[in-house]
């Protein structure tokens, strides 16, 4: 069977009944191609295009997010889904002019933000790592740098002191994330997209190792009965991980096959 004919029977079920499905997505690597910069990250206008007829057909549509809420809809430019930021720690609802902060979090941030700014030291700027303040989370970013193993082995030092501050981290693709010690992850942000709203199917498409909490997330909530069925979606390229292959349910070519996707699904 043809990778092709094998995305479309696992669309089938949420084509069939829109109005009991929900598209959720990833967007750094899914919708947006990855860059060497990630302010200059952005939704290809005919990625957008298509996503904003998925939206209009879809019962729930959102993008679940390693950046802030109000980044990732900026970069999506659709006020008109949900937006669940800081891997689930923030959610921005359709329409909405307020981010909500997951109140368990909440308390945590300034010791997140303390921390970070005492870590991003002269030798870190020296050797370009890039900072970024998500409010909960604070990442120190190390792709593009002109030594990215230096640079790297500059923030396991940083992550060890986050560690014994008694905060968390989490590893991404060149990237190094500091939050609060509570369990952050992209499973929480399908659950507030999702939870009690009692939808026959969910679809969620991820690129990264974070995206793998999304697909448990979906899953967990199809164990309990919340959800009638899932559908998880990796999106390969040349930075893949393995895991994320075994665990999807199926496969696309890059943001170009996510657009592909979208196309069908609106169709």
């Amino acid at each position: 069977m043809s990778a092709a004919a094998t995305l479309a029977e696992a669309l089938e079920p949420l084509r069939a009944d829109p109005a009991g499905a929900a598209i959720l997505l990833d967007i750094d690597g899914t919708l947006a191609p990855i860059v060497r910069h990630a302010d200059d990250a952005a939704v290809p206008e005919p990625t957008r295009t298509q996503l904003i007829a998925v939206a209009k057909r879809y019962a729930v549509v959102g993008c679940v997010s390693g950046r802030r809420s109000t980044t990732a809809r900026r970069m999506v430019s659709i006020g008109s889904i949900a937006y669940a930021g800081n891997h689930g720690a923030e959610m921005l609802s359709p329409g909405g002019l307020e981010v909500q902060i997951d109140p368990e979090i909440a308390p945590h941030v300034r010791a997140v933000q303390d921390f970070a700014s005492a870590a991003y030291t002269t030798d870190l700027q020296r050797l370009r790592v890039r900072s970024e303040d998500k409010q909960a989370i604070a990442a120190f970013h190390w792709r593009g740098a002109p030594d990215e193993d230096a640079a790297e082995l500059a923030l396991h030092d940083v992550a060890e002191r986050a560690q014994a501050a008694g905060l968390a981290i989490h590893w991404g693709r060149k990237v190094l994330e500091v939050r609060p010690p509570i369990e952050i992850n992209k499973g929480r942000g399908v659950r507030l997209l999702l939870d009690g709203r009692g939808l026959a199917t969910a679809l969620y498409v991820g690129d990264d190792m974070t995206d793998l909490d999304a697909f448990a997330g979906l899953r967990d909530l199809v164990e309990e009965g919340r959800l009638g069925a899932c559908v998880c979606v990796g999106v390969r390229s040349d930075e893949t991980p393995p895991a994320l292959e075994q665990e999807a349910d199926v496969l696309v070519d890059g943001p170009p096959g996510v657009r592909s996707m979208l196309m069908a699904l609106a169709a």
